[in-house]
């Protein structure tokens, strides 16, 4: 009897020890999960039983059955933002996954500009990084998924890696521009918890983060220059099947995305693409309206500061949100840096992409409004200067107030601030170094010069890096790089 009773346990050890739960890294202790939706939970166990699933936050429990490989997946329905809650999953052996939130979820995807973490990187600092790292605490209801490096040849649904807290050493290490966006969330919406997962690789193609036959899809634009470069970070798909793809069952809010500086080389198919990239996205994570906010790319010299191609990939990003809804950019015309590819205002970017989302997503009134953009240009007559350009925008007040926060900044420390970097042409398509003045009555900039007597175009901050540029508004927000030609640009030298 005493042999049976002892080999009755051995039995029952051993199938307890065959049925184990296990996670992608995404769906782990510390994780955020969307508040006031369905959100898919997944996994594997080495069992043959269905896995039983119970959030703390609920009295419902959900039940999903493994496929012949052990995969199992179920939806679970979230309730509104709090926590700490827990998740009981069983299979005959019990797992729990502990500190879990309930709140934002924000993916937050790109190349090195998007990496760069909050520390730095080498002989490259972030601005602000010791004061952000040292009050890391403040911020409790931040989390932080930072998604392995994967470049793969097939789609995976394995992730490694695990959720962070805000501790110093974790925000230390995570994306700056990523951490200052949900840093901002976070001030503005107490007591709402942000989960922030960042799938970067520094360098990255856009196609990469794509999938092949997506590209193809893609009407007019040069295919196999866009899939010409190979390696890990260039090569079609291979980010998106190893970062992407195994991302796409956890629910989010909607993306931030900082990319576009390797793609110069074919500025002149980047709108398609990125259209392409967000609609595809979109599709994949069954929300086509799913927010998408986005950063222009920050001035830099690459070839040199009066080649352009920097200037036609903005170009690019601002020609492509007039064919997405709900989307945005962030401006940043004012914090690049010429010798630097990555520029230290972090803060910055982040804040602007979080103004975006805050009062677009969340209902937050009396926060800066999004970059001024030409509205339009008219030619007048002045009786001292000629003809000149009268230019309009959009986001700024049409009609001038006291105490008027849409308006452009006139006065700095050493005087008046003449509106600068402007360059007007003629018919003969030969560009001069424009002088500019404020409208102030209006919110309009006029532009002229003596050597252009009859001007048909203006350009501003048009090219790699225009240190002149200096349009910005009352709340901090700048004048993005615009033409009103249509010409042919032939300066930009090896790019095309």
């Amino acid at each position: 009897m005493r042999k049976l009773f002892i080999a009755a346990l051995l039995l029952l050890g051993s199938l307890a020890s065959e049925a184990k739960v296990t996670f992608p890294g995404v769906v782990g202790d510390h994780m955020v999960l969307q508040r006031n939706t369905e959100v898919t939970l997944w996994g594997w166990t080495d069992g043959k039983k269905p896995v039983v699933v119970t959030p703390s936050w609920s009295k419902t429990k959900y039940k999903a059955s493994p496929d012949d490989n052990g995969r199992w997946e179920v939806k679970v329905r979230t309730a509104d933002a709090g926590g700490p809650y827990t998740i009981t999953f069983n299979d005959g052996e019990k797992t729990v996954l502990q500190d879990i939130l309930l709140g934002e979820v924000w993916i937050c995807a790109g190349q090195s500009n998007m990496e760069m973490p909050v520390c730095g990187f080498m002989y490259q600092p972030v601005e602000h990084a010791a004061e952000t790292i040292v009050y890391a605490a403040d911020y409790p209801l931040i989390r932080m998924y930072n998604t392995p490096h994967r470049s793969l040849d097939t789609p995976t649904e394995q992730l490694g890696g695990a959720w962070d807290t805000a501790t110093p050493e974790a925000v230390s290490r995570f994306s700056a521009t990523a951490y200052f966006f949900g840093q901002t969330l976070s001030r503005l919406m107490p007591g709402i918890p942000v989960g922030l997962v960042s799938p970067n690789w520094g360098g990255s193609n856009i196609v990469t983060w794509m999938k092949e036959d997506t590209i193809d899809a893609i009407p007019g634009i040069d295919h196999a220059l866009a899939k010409s470069k190979k390696g890990d970070a260039d090569t079609p798909q291979r980010l998106y099947n190893g970062m992407i793809h195994p991302l796409h069952y956890f629910t989010a809010k909607g993306f931030i995305w900082y990319q576009g500086e390797s793609n110069r080389y074919n500025w002149f198919d980047y709108r398609e693409l990125f259209v392409a990239l967000v609609r595809s996205w979109r599709a994949l994570w069954g929300n086509p309206e799913m927010p998408f906010y986005y950063v222009q790319l920050a001035p830099y010299t690459y070839e040199g500061d009066n080649y352009r191609s920097l200037a036609m990939v903005i170009e690019a990003q601002w020609q492509a949100l007039k064919e997405l809804d709900h989307a945005g950019i962030a401006a940043t015309t004012d914090i690049g840096n010429r010798t630097c590819i990555h520029p230290q205002k972090k803060q910055e970017v982040g804040r602007r992409l979080a103004y975006l989302a805050l009062a677009n997503e969340y209902g937050i009134k009396g926060l800066p409004k999004p970059a001024p953009t030409l509205k339009g240009m008219e030619k007048v007559k002045d009786e001292r200067r000629g003809n000149m350009l009268l230019l309009s925008f959009n986001n700024l007040s049409e009609v001038y107030k006291w105490n008027d926060p849409d308006s452009f900044v006139g006065y700095l420390a050493d005087g008046y601030n003449h509106p600068d970097g402007f360059e007007i042409a003629g018919e003969d398509k030969v560009w001069h170094k424009a002088r500019g003045n404020y409208r102030w009555w209006h919110n309009q900039i006029e532009v002229w010069s003596d050597e252009v007597p009859e001007p048909v175009a203006v350009r501003y901050a048009f090219k790699n890096y225009c240190k002149e540029a200096n349009v910005i508004t009352s709340m901090g927000q700048p004048l993005p790089p615009f033409r009103t030609d249509d010409w042919e640009v032939d300066d930009i030298g090896e790019i095309r």
